[in-house]
């Protein structure tokens, strides 16, 4: 309402302004011009004749109407041309003032609702009602992404805080061990190679802790650049299942491979056998112990898709949603055995869709299924 008023005292104004210079004009054509445009007017569109009008001799004054009708029409242009550049100039300076004045009344509003903690729907007005719906969803998608963030840093932060923790446990084993086996040169065979063993055993779970510290690293500094050719897909599974036979055998598990021997996929095969081996991994740390872990690879349409199975503890629907997460972990215990970083199958992710593939996960009736599709060779 406030507005509407003062466009209407606005139009008010220039009327009056027209109004104003129209009579300004007027009384100097009239006053101060008055006997030069009458000499001007009289010379040029008047003609004059004497004649005789009952007996006497008449001075008789007319218009000369062909030169008066081109000065009628001469002024008419000269006005519509005048008035259109003038309300044309008028628009234009109206038309960027509003906006202008719009751009800085929207921006307000939209610093005044960002700065605000919850949605609040009446924060635009109603001809703002377009930005108020998308300022909504930008705001949550932001918010989204921040909660995101503050998660994903929480749990990094809580990450390294337990490695480093983690650290000392066998670093202090390591020098307990090797100072007993120092101090006595003549321990017995049996006692000395079962400190040596246990010794050995907890520096490779050191190994292990220090290379997690340089996967988070590598995660987030490397520069990922794929070499891609046509895989033998077969070979690549076969390979995959003979390098992890000790750790299978360790866990009592077998695989059930399901790969046609003709398979192949396009992509970068150092990358992809760190998916599949990252999957793996995963699939032996969370299934029962002997149990059959399937991989199978099927045709479907232009793509590949390898699938590994695993019995073992469903996953809840809560948890499945985030295991493609930077440092999620399954198990908020952090045993020995899957005390992993939790970036193994976010990593899977990243490279699976630098490929132009996906990867997904379904976990129900203890049965884990992992599948990635990539596409196919040629």
């Amino acid at each position: 309402m406030k507005r509407k008023s003062q466009e209407i005292a606005k139009l008010i104004g220039l009327c009056a302004l027209g109004v104003f210079i129209c009579y300004n004009i007027y009384y100097f054509v009239d006053n101060a011009w008055n006997g030069v445009f009458v000499d001007w007017f009289m010379r040029r569109y008047m003609w004059e004749y004497e004649s005789v009008y009952m007996g006497e001799n008449i001075l008789i004054r007319e218009p000369d109407w062909p030169r008066l009708k081109g000065l009628i029409l001469t002024v008419l242009c000269v006005n519509v041309v005048f008035w259109s550049v003038v309300l044309y100039v008028a628009s234009h300076l109206y038309a960027r003032a509003r906006v202008r004045k719009n751009v800085t009344e929207i921006s307000r509003e939209i610093r005044g609702y960002m700065q605000q903690e919850g949605k609040e729907p009446d924060a635009f007005p109603k001809e703002h009602a377009e930005i108020s719906a998308q300022m909504s969803g930008i705001k949550s998608a932001m918010q989204h992404h921040e909660q995101i963030l503050k998660e994903e840093a929480s749990r990094k932060n809580d990450l390294i805080a337990y490695l480093a923790h983690d650290l000392k446990t066998p670093l202090t084993s390591v020098i307990g061990y090797l100072s007993l086996l120092d101090e006595a040169p003549d321990m017995p065979a049996a006692q000395k190679a079962k400190y040596v063993n246990i010794a050995l055993d907890k520096a490779g779970r050191l190994e292990k802790l220090i290379n997690e510290f340089f996967e988070i690293t590598r995660f987030n500094l490397q520069q990922v650049e794929l070499e891609e050719e046509n895989i033998d897909l077969h070979y690549m599974l076969v390979q995959m299942t003979d390098e992890f036979y000790p750790l299978l055998n360790d866990h009592g598990n077998t695989v059930k491979l399901q790969v046609d021997e003709n398979m192949s996929i396009y992509g970068d095969s150092v990358k992809l056998a760190r998916v599949f081996n990252n999957i793996l991994k995963n699939a032996i740390a969370y299934s029962y112990r002997d149990t059959v872990i399937e991989i199978r690879a099927e045709n479907a349409e232009d793509e590949v898709r390898i699938c590994f199975c695993n019995k073992g503890k469903t996953i809840p629907a809560r948890k499945l949603d985030s295991v493609f997460e930077k440092f999620f972990r399954l198990d908020e215990a952090r045993t020995t055995n899957t005390g992993g970083a939790g970036l193994g199958l976010a990593i899977a992710k990243e490279i699976v869709t630098l490929h132009g593939g996906t990867i997904t996960a379904k976990s129900e009736k203890e049965l884990t299924t992992f599948c990635v599709s990539l596409p196919s060779a040629g």
